[in-house]
């Protein structure tokens, strides 16, 4: 891969990042979401492999969130998952293979990624998706860090590309 491609990459995610937090309120920024989506994959040096580890990354994904979700940690608008999650969790996913490939190896790389990035995704997410943490700030990050240490290295090594 190159520098160019990783960086593109990096910042494709924060983009759609921002446009899926933001499309609770601004629907329209989903559209742009499942293009860049699209092109991502139709991008890749092998498209069926790509798609393959998104959809596996993302129904994992929605599962974990729909399961927080069910839980009490996460007061969603739409039940069991807002679209524009379901959809963040493909943009994750787009990156695993990518830009967040370094953290694979060492486990321990993933596993901080996780502990701190994780939680920030989330709580920096609530407020402008309209996601309600009813077990508070600290609570919800308290929780979100050991679950996302242990889950980044996983779907990290769900989405390798199998040699």
């Amino acid at each position: 891969m190159s520098r160019a491609w990783l960086i593109g990459n990096a910042l494709w995610m924060q983009a759609a990042w921002w446009a899926c937090v933001l499309s609770e309120r601004h629907p329209w920024l989903l559209l742009p979401v499942v293009a860049g989506l699209l092109v991502h994959v139709a991008a890749c040096p092998r498209p069926g492999d790509e798609a393959t580890a998104l959809v596996c990354v993302g129904l994992t994904g929605w599962m974990l969130d729909a399961g927080l979700g069910a839980l009490g940690v996460f007061d969603f608008a739409r039940q069991p998952l807002p679209l524009w999650l379901a959809l963040l969790w493909l943009v994750l996913a787009s990156g695993l293979r990518h830009s967040l490939a370094w953290a694979r190896r060492p486990v321990w790389y993933g596993a901080l990624l996780g502990l701190c990035g994780g939680p920030l995704a989330y709580l920096a997410g609530a407020p402008l998706a309209g996601v309600g943490l009813p077990w508070d700030t600290l609570g919800t990050a308290l929780l979100l860090a050991p679950l996302w240490a242990v889950w980044m290295p996983l779907i990290l090594r769900m989405a390798a590309p199998r040699s």
